[in-house]
């Protein structure tokens, strides 16, 4: 009878123990390889935090994104905005805008000054972006051009290569984004800024003079044909202008956009009058011509820094930049001062560093602009700067405080027979020491990179946006509103807006 009755649990067990014990040692080393593999990867190389360093150079970045991102032969089309003024699609902009920002306001209590700021940008066709980008790389090493005064064609592009490196981080996937105060948005209503990524200084330099007007034409037209751009006239448009040269014969039309400049020269020499402001535009560093000194050579080079003073490069210059003939008359053959002639290409690049990280102070005159590379190359070489340039402005001020790096020296006492030098000697190496060290905390802020790195200069730029905003979007709503008989008190532009039809339909859509 025992027969008709199953096994008790123990027999079970005793007959099943080496099938079972092969399966629970199965499933337990599954579960053990599983967990180390979890752990493996969740604490190997998270994308916010790449191993490799970033890449400096512009060259090897933009030969990285040519061949790897540029797209195929998709290209937007010159017929995605009308040519008419339709008033209706700015209307219905402007009535998303509101709709955006009012949910902003209601959920966000520190509305419109909380970050990340939101970007829009354009995807113009590819004449006015890829295609440039690739005439530039595809002529770069096989050309010897030089512009009228001696220097590089080329190598003046890559110095003034701010629209590649913020265009760049941009455009690239939130996920391999290092920056986080800055996002880019899909819906034009979402947006604090539309960002406008035509390469003015390369059509410039690269393409015939007719052939680059008329490409000037044509992206003046494509943008301000955009219902954005008549919203608010292109206040929050921001369009890079960092060679004084580019963009010259049309830029008056577009003088409501946020320029990102080199400088700001209220000489007239550059920029007309009522163009350029510092309460409207940017102010941003070039490209440094030298490599970065970082701790290790600022450490080496430390006994190196026998030269007082430090100067290489074109002894005559134009306009504001007369300084430097003064300059070289007075200082040229005097002990501890070192006075030369530039050249091109990468022996002057060498000999330029090489100087520089010799020398305790490294003169920074005006060239043809007020402002020039050689301020941005002696800071990233550890060299303090003694600036004499009486016009100029300097990138990301409202941050960061030149004083702890630089020495700002007047025109005409830095003439004046014994005074600079005088000046040079009489500083204690106590000031010396914390002014070098004040260099190597500053020198991250004027390095571009990809990825754009927190502190660079790609991230002070929108830092500095940031404080634009309230202010924009005030003279815009003011510019949709105010009446034809009001009387404007404003110092600003937005009257423009109500002698024409658009500001007229908005004002009584609004009112």
């Amino acid at each position: 009878m025992a027969g008709r009755y199953p096994p008790s649990p123990a027999t079970y067990l005793r007959s099943r123990s080496p099938l079972l014990l092969l399966i629970l040692s199965v499933v337990g080393s599954s579960f053990i390889f599983f967990m180390f593999s979890f752990s493996s990867t969740s604490h190997s190389t998270p994308s916010l935090y790449p191993t490799s360093p970033p890449e400096t150079s512009f060259l090897i970045s933009l030969e990285h994104f040519l061949t790897r991102r540029s797209p195929g032969s998709s290209n937007p089309s010159d017929d995605t905005v009308n040519a008419a003024v339709d008033v209706d699609a700015v209307i219905r902009l402007d009535d998303l805008v509101y709709g955006s920002e009012r949910q902003q306001l209601l959920r966000d209590p520190y509305y419109p000054l909380n970050l990340p700021l939101r970007v829009y940008v354009y995807e113009m066709p590819h004449k006015f972006t890829y295609d440039l980008l690739w005439l530039f790389y595809n002529t770069y090493k096989h050309t010897s051009n030089l512009t009228s005064n001696g220097s590089p064609v080329h190598r003046l592009i890559e110095q003034h290569s701010i629209d590649y490196w913020l265009w760049v981080d941009l455009i690239t996937p939130e996920s391999e984004r290092l920056l986080k105060n800055v996002v880019r948005v899909r819906q034009q209503e979402e947006a604090d800024f539309f960002y406008i990524p035509f390469f003015t200084t390369i059509s410039f330099f690269l393409l015939e003079k007719q052939q680059c007007k008329a490409l000037y034409r044509e992206a003046l037209k494509w943008v301000t044909d955009q219902p954005a751009w008549k919203r608010s006239e292109g206040r929050d448009h921001i369009l890079t202008v960092h060679h004084p040269w580019s963009f010259k014969s049309v830029r008056r039309y577009m003088k409501n956009a946020i320029w990102l400049l080199p400088d700001m020269d209220s000489t007239g020499n550059w920029y007309k009058p009522g163009q350029v402001s510092l309460e409207k535009d940017l102010i941003l560093p070039y490209v440094p011509n030298v490599d970065l000194c970082n701790d290790k050579c600022l450490t080496d080079s430390e006994s190196k820094r026998i030269t007082l003073l430090f100067f290489r490069g074109r002894l005559k210059r134009n306009a504001g930049g007369k300084i430097r003939a003064k300059l070289v008359t007075e200082l040229i053959g005097a002990s501890g001062v070192i006075i030369e002639e530039g050249t091109a290409g990468d022996a002057g690049k060498a000999a330029a560093q090489d100087g520089m990280r010799k020398s305790i102070f490294c003169l920074s005159p005006a060239g043809d602009t007020p402002s020039s590379a050689r301020l941005f190359d002696a800071i990233v070489s550890g060299c303090i700067p003694v600036i004499v340039s009486d016009e100029l402005e300097l990138p990301f001020e409202g941050i960061l405080d030149y004083r702890k790096i630089a020495l700002f020296v007047s025109s005409s006492d830095a003439i004046q027979p014994g005074w600079l030098l005088s000046l040079l000697k009489n500083i204690s190496p106590a000031r010396i020491k914390e002014m070098r060290s004040n260099l190597a905390k500053y020198s991250r802020h004027f390095i571009y990179s990809n990825p754009a790195q927190p502190l660079g200069p790609e991230d002070l730029v929108w830092r500095m946006m940031a404080g634009k905003v309230v202010n924009i979007k005030l003279h815009t709503r003011r510019s949709l509103r105010v009446v034809k008989e009001s009387r404007s008190l404003c110092t600003c532009d937005c009257r423009r807006a109500n002698s024409t039809k658009l500001g007229n339909v908005l004002s009584k859509r609004l009112s």
